[in-house]
């Protein structure tokens, strides 16, 4: 399965922060995210988990089972931990917030 950048970066933010809604993703991002995660629902890869209670209700975004297949996980605890992600890449900040970072 092929995923391009934009696909992988919404994923991700989904991965780590989910139940997310699209404006949290948006602003995470800096753009619309509308389409890719369009895409990414027609893969299986996310799905809705339900409404945020904030203005307008969102729709609340969260991984499958399919994602954990895809990736070869056994669970979202088998994740690397934003730390390890950041120490490897050497980086000084992370492109994902840890508010809800999978521990």
């Amino acid at each position: 399965m092929s995923l391009t950048r934009a696909g992988l970066e919404t994923l991700a933010i989904v991965a780590y922060r989910q139940p997310v809604a699209r404006p949290e993703i948006d602003h995470i991002r800096g753009v619309h995210s509308d389409s890719v995660l369009r895409t990414l629902l027609q893969k299986e890869l996310i799905t809705i988990k339900g409404r945020d209670e904030g203005v307008g209700r969102p729709l609340l975004y969260g991984t499958t089972p399919g994602f954990l297949e895809a990736f070869g996980l056994n669970s979202l605890g088998d994740l690397p931990k934003l730390k390890e992600i950041d120490e490897i890449m050497g980086a000084g900040e992370m492109v994902v917030p840890t508010d809800h970072a999978a521990e």
